[in-house]
């Protein structure tokens, strides 16, 4: 895979008066709003030397609001203490610590300011990957339980961590220390573009803006291109997802960003009316009883082939996806390490994933397209 072309091919193809006291200048000094359009879970406000990031969900049913200040040098704030965390930009160095916030910083063409990750052998990105051979991108251990040491002394401008429920012992340890921590709340978007929008978050820490609105627009115009395109198919082929954990089917829910790609390639997910933005599970029986003909199997678990579905449960054989050969993953794209190029990749570009799905639904759209990130499971 030539991500360095790919990249390249990229490039060219509110503040509460509650919460924070402002003085009348300050209100008139607002110069713009964040246009944001898909993303739920953030906004962004500009003011006279500094800018706020309002983050809204950080993790699902989160309460608090989280207000970041991003501040130009020289600037001085009123009421400090009513920010959850302020930042002096453009920031020199970050640590993050999701794949999925790799792809972001590599677009936005700030990748090396990256110096540290937890757990590193989760990244598959041939350009990280190279600096982390040549000793730039220092490992952090664990994300539930970082190396704290080992982050102090590198002394990051910004860690961006995320958490499932707010007590990440790790992070709360770190912003003691004076390092600035902000969560990022990716993974709680539920829309394709919604997700792939956090762009225009990252942008913000290096007064890259106008960059990211240009990128996100036209990840935006060829993911409606192509929703337009699976359009045209002549029928949308019913739709299985998921796999057996134990004596347990999971599988997408309805609402999910995974049934919502299904259904923008025009494909008939046969949950799609269950509710819920997440994943349920259901008993082997239920899963027979409606999904025993689905034309297409989408998404069975970490398996790479047809023989280890086979081995793990001998009941995959009944289902007509597997019989003929109508079985597809993002298992076998992987980096030199064993991450999962779906996992990092996918949530930024969802252009690509729908292509891929279209590919594997109407075939006869798109008959020159290779699969970026899908393949058939032999």
């Amino acid at each position: 895979m030539q991500k360095t072309l790919f990249f390249l091919s990229l490039i060219l193809t509110f503040l509460s008066c509650e919460e924070i006291k402002k003085t009348p200048s300050e209100v008139q000094n607002i110069s713009t709003s964040s246009e944001i359009e898909f993303a739920k879970g953030f906004d962004i406000s500009y003011y006279e030397g500094y800018k706020v990031i309002t983050l809204k969900n950080a993790w699902p049913g989160a309460e608090k609001e989280f207000k970041y200040a991003l501040i130009e040098n020289g600037t001085v704030l009123e009421s400090p203490e009513n920010y959850d965390a302020i930042v002096t930009v453009p920031i020199d160095e970050i640590v993050v610590t999701s794949t999925t916030h790799i792809p972001s910083l590599e677009i936005l063409e700030v990748d090396k300011s990256l110096i540290g990750f937890p757990n590193l052998d989760y990244i598959s990105s041939e350009a990280t990957r190279k600096r982390i051979a040549d000793g730039q991108i220092v490992e952090l251990g664990k994300n539930e339980d970082i190396n704290t040491e080992v982050l102090i002394e590198i002394n990051p401008d910004l860690v961006v961590g995320f958490a499932v429920d707010g007590n990440n012992k790790s992070l709360n340890t770190i912003k003691k220390t004076g390092i600035p921590i902000v969560y990022n709340g990716d993974w709680t978007e539920t829309t394709p573009l919604g997700k792939a929008e956090w762009i225009k978050f990252f942008a913000a820490f290096y007064n890259k803006e106008e960059k990211a609105t240009e990128i996100f627009n036209i990840i935006k115009t060829e993911y409606q291109k192509a929703k337009k395109l699976a359009l045209q198919a002549e029928n949308s082929p019913t739709v299985l997802s998921g796999a057996m954990y134990k004596d347990v089917w999971y599988l997408p829910q309805g609402e999910s960003w995974a049934a919502q790609f299904i259904a923008d390639a025009n494909g008939n997910y046969i949950w799609k009316d269950s509710k819920g933005t997440g994943s349920f599970s259901l008993s082997l029986e239920s899963i027979l009883d409606k999904a025993e003909r689905a034309e297409i199997w989408i998404g069975p678990s970490y398996y790479t082939n047809l023989n280890q579905l086979q081995e793990a449960h001998a009941v995959y054989k009944q289902f007509d996806a597997f019989k003929n050969n109508q079985v597809y993953s993002f298992t076998n794209k992987v980096g030199e390490t064993g991450g999962l190029l779906y996992f990092e990749l996918a949530p930024n570009r969802p252009d690509i994933v729908l292509k891929d799905i279209i590919k594997i639904l109407h075939p006869e759209l798109l008959p020159d397209y290779e699969f970026y990130f899908f393949d058939r499971l032999e």
